[in-house]
This record gives structure tokens, C-alpha cells and sequence, in this order.
């Protein structure tokens, strides 16, 4: 497992050199030139899972289970007790797998015993197991991954998905604390968010095709790559969004990650009816070139930046970017001509449907 966890990171980190543009680049803010209002007046704290935190954006979960990805997860943790955003581990599979791997995840809480941490399980486990991997962390939610198209790929994937819904539903009524499932960079679909929410998941990352692609990482790791026409399947995350705004069902409140470069795109999603958006493979980059402290000044600019924008923008509140107006262009035009969603609907000013009530918050 240690040596699969390790693998994982440096096809990830290979991956960085070739994203260069995705579907982000197809969503523009309409300028408004007075429309700026009073950076005193602007908060970039959002409510997420029943805390707040002080900004919109977080470190996704990435990796653990081996000595290599320990150093890796006290590092970020390092950066998010410094910096105070919220940080997810990666997958815990190993450590309910192997006992003897809990300190590359422990260390997470170790190093930031006062941060908001999420524990990270596939959808096989127990909900015991589940309850097992919020305790390492002591974590304050528990993110629950699905990834068909990975485990498809992967030679020694899992091949059985019909169980998954019902194991979801178990685990979101074993866990002591709030859970979000999450895509690894396929999308969810306006369906399966739905299809979620009837499983009583109040939220859900829709975790979209343009950044790291677990179908191309499995695949480099076949002897044959044979299923290299899986590479660049799925939703990327502003169609997920998309989709998700124009539906008229019940949804998860909505997270995002997947592509996520810069904190433009941070707007962009948050714009597009995300309530927070993670960052794995950019942060995860940055690290290993510039060190952790490189990092957290990174995660510091990007902070700053973003109070910035919102006050150029006028949008005083993190939910008050949902209230501007974008443009739309080339591959999102298409997506929505084909999925029948009216793209002057999205552009135009409007709410969001997906906010959680009072009592979710």
C-alpha cells in the first residue's frame, strides 16, 4: 500500500506539468467599474459543517500510509495550522487496513490540534471502520470518496459499486459528525447529488474533471495502459456547478474542488454556488518545490487575494458572490446546450438554491 501512496504522488506531481488551461478559463465576472465597495467591509468567512471558517478554500484531502506521505501530511498540516484554513486527509484505507500506518495520518491532528480536520474513507468500508477513522483524526467531519472510474482503472481496483448508496446511508447515520461526499476528479452529476441527498448527505463535493486524473495515473500503471480512452472522463467542476444550479431537486450544500489553479478560480466557483473550494494538486506543488513555508506564504497571498477581489467585486459576504454576473464562453456554452440549461441563466445575476438552511449551518 505505502509504495501504491507513493506512487500516487509523483504521477500526481508529474501530472501539474500538462494543466495548463480547463473549463475555469470559460467563466468571466462582468465588470462593473463602480461597483467596489470598502475593504472594511468585506468578510471572506464562510459557515461550513457547523464551524466557520475564515476563509472560502481549504487543503483537500491528498495522501498517507507510508513514511514518504507522513512527512507530506505533517507539512500541510503545518501550513493549515499557520495559515487557519481547514485541511482533509487523504484517503485512510491504509490505516484500517494496517494499524501500523496511523502516524502518517495522526500527525495531521498532531500538528494542528486546534484546525478543522476532515478523516477520508472510500465507500466499502464499515461504518464502524468510518467511526474508526474520524477517531484517529479527532475530526471534525468526515469527507467519503467515490470513484468508480478510478477503481475501474486501477489493477487492483474494487469492481462492486451497486453497494455503495446504502453504504453511504449507514455511515451518515454512524458518524458523530457532518459528512461530505466527494468525487476525485470525475464530477457528480445533478443526479447523484440528488440521489445523495436522499441518503441524508447534507454535503458533497462535486470534485470535477481539470486537475489531477486518477483514470490517467491508474492507467500509467498498467502494463498495457489499455485504458487510456478513460483519460479525461467525466464533468469538469464549473459543469458540475452548472448542472447542479439548474436543477430544481433538493441538493447537498455544494463544495468544489478539481482544477483549481488560482484564487480567481477560487472566486469562480464560489460564484458558481460553491460553499468552499479544496485544493490538492497546486498546493501539494507548491510544497514540494518551495517547502512549507513557501507554502503557507502561498496560502497567505492567495487569502489576501481573495479579500481583494470580493472587495473590487463589491461582494462584502463569501454567499454575495453568487450574486454576480459571469459570462460564459466555449466548452460551458456547449455543456449547456447539450444538458438543455439555459446559459443566460447561469450568467445573469441570481441565488442559489443549494444554501443550507438556519439549522444547517
Amino acid at each position: 500500500m505505502g509504495n501504491r501512496k507513493d506512487e500516487h504522488v509523483d504521477l500526481a506531481l508529474a501530472q501539474r506539468a500538462g494543466i495548463t488551461r480547463n473549463d475555469f478559463d470559460d467563466v468571466r465576472f462582468v465588470h462593473h467599474a463602480l461597483g467596489g465597495v470598502d475593504r472594511a467591509s468585506v468578510s471572506t468567512a464562510v459557515q461550513v459543517a457547523g464551524a466557520t471558517w475564515p476563509v472560502a478554500f481549504y487543503l483537500n484531502g491528498m495522501t498517507g500510509g507510508s513514511e514518504r506521505t507522513g512527512v507530506i501530511n505533517r507539512d500541510l498540516a503545518v501550513a493549515a495550522r499557520e495559515t487557519g484554513i481547514a485541511m482533509a486527509a487523504g484517503s485512510l484505507s491504509a490505516f484500517l487496513k494496517d494499524a501500523s500506518t496511523a502516524p502518517s495520518f495522526r500527525v495531521i491532528r498532531d500538528e494542528n490540534p486546534g484546525g478543522f480536520v476532515m478523516a477520508n474513507v472510500n465507500a466499502t468500508v464499515s461504518a464502524d471502520d468510518a467511526q474508526r477513522a474520524v477517531d484517529l483524526l479527532e475530526a471534525d467531519a468526515l469527507q467519503i470518496h467515490i470513484n468508480s472510474v478510478q477503481e475501474t482503472v486501477m489493477p487492483e481496483g474494487d469492481r462492486d459499486f451497486a453497494a455503495w448508496p446504502a453504504a453511504i446511508e449507514a455511515i451518515v447515520q454512524r458518524v458523530g459528525v457532518p459528512v461530505i461526499v466527494k468525487e476525485v476528479g470525475f464530477g457528480l452529476s445533478a443526479s447523484t447529488l440528488a440521489r445523495l441527498a436522499e441518503l441524508g448527505v447534507q454535503f458533497a463535493d462535486v470534485s470535477g474533471r481539470g486537475g489531477t486524473d486518477f483514470a490517467k495515473i491508474e492507467n500509467s500503471r498498467r502494463r498495457l495502459g489499455d485504458y487510456a480512452p478513460l483519460v479525461g472522463w467525466g464533468q469538469s467542476t464549473p459543469e458540475a456547478l452548472i448542472e447542479a444550479d439548474a436543477s430544481t431537486a433538493a441538493l447537498p450544500v455544494l463544495l468544489a474542488s478539481g482544477g483549481v489553479r488560482t484564487s480567481l478560480d477560487v472566486l469562480r466557483a464560489l460564484a458558481l454556488g460553491a460553499r468552499a473550494v479544496g485544493i490538492s494538486g497546486h498546493f501539494l506543488e507548491v510544497l514540494v518545490e518551495h517547502g512549507v513555508e513557501g507554502l503557507v506564504e502561498h496560502i497567505r497571498s492567495w487569502q489576501e487575494q481573495l479579500a481583494a477581489l470580493q472587495t473590487m467585486l463589491g461582494a462584502t459576504t463569501t454567499e454575495a458572490l453568487t450574486q454576480q454576473e459571469l459570462i460564459l464562453h466555449g466548452a460551458l456554452l456547449e455543456f449547456c446546450a447539450s444538458r438543455g440549461i439555459d446559459p443566460a441563466a447561469v450568467s445573469r445575476s441570481r441565488g442559489r438554491g443549494t444554501l443550507p438552511s438556519k439549522g444547517q449551518r
